[in-house]
């Protein structure tokens, strides 16, 4: 499979397929594709993987799409302003994703759901208590929403996120969530009551503008209700 990506502020990736070759998506994410694209709905894994990836946010089902008869093109487009990001997955280089940067992979790449260790806390974290793991073999695609920084944790060392800003983590790192302290800041700093703690060794992607971040923006600008 090769691939190339187009676009900048709303980007396509185009997957051009060998016969035989196949791709995963989520239910909805395929764009464009060749007529020779074949493709098939299933739970990918069995109904427990299946319950797992609708925990963590994502379709119950999986669409697979093969090339068959001959070379296939298939497309996948982001559905908010951002960026793809193509990640090789391997043994030792899984990689921990919020519930929607999920956009496509090759056929070798499962997802399953990942947990915070405290579930207490994670229950009232938001976004930053359930995400996916990614683990197998192949090239998975992400969609992060805009801009990317990305850092390189030491062991040991820490950064403190916003919920929603945390794009995609190495599965080394750790992360949990923890309250914001004091009540005064709770209540009047304006940056909610919780925030996520990851800590290193690894890689990490923090993302600049999280789609629920912009939806909280807008919510102030409609109507209320019966108006």
């Amino acid at each position: 499979m090769r691939y190339e990506i187009k676009g900048e502020t709303l980007p396509v990736v185009v997957c051009h397929l060998e016969s035989g070759e196949k791709m995963i998506t989520e239910r909805g994410s395929m764009s464009w594709m060749s007529p020779n694209m074949k493709m098939e709905t299933s739970s990918n894994g069995g109904i427990g993987k299946a319950f797992g990836r609708m925990f963590a946010g994502e379709s119950l089902f999986q669409n697979s799409y093969t090339a068959a008869g001959g070379p296939g093109m298939i497309a996948f487009a982001s559905s908010f302003p951002g960026k793809i990001v193509p990640y090789e997955i391997g043994p030792g280089k899984e990689l921990v994703v919020q519930k929607s940067g999920f956009l496509a992979s090759e056929a070798g790449v499962g997802l399953s759901v990942f947990f915070q260790k405290k579930l207490g806390a994670g229950f009232f974290g938001g976004e930053g208590f359930i995400m996916q793991k990614l683990s197998g073999n192949g090239i998975a695609f992400l969609e992060f929403d805009g801009h990317i920084i990305e850092y390189d944790l030491q062991p040991g060392q820490k950064i403190i996120v916003d919920t929603g800003y945390l794009a995609a983590m190495d599965s080394t790192c750790s992360m949990e969530i923890q309250t914001v302290p004091g009540l005064k800041n709770k209540l009047l700093g304006g940056e909610g009551f919780f925030n996520t703690v990851i800590t290193g060794p690894g890689h990490i992607w923090l993302q600049t503008m999280p789609i629920s971040g912009v939806a909280a923006a807008l919510l102030k600008y409609m109507p209320a209700g019966g108006n």
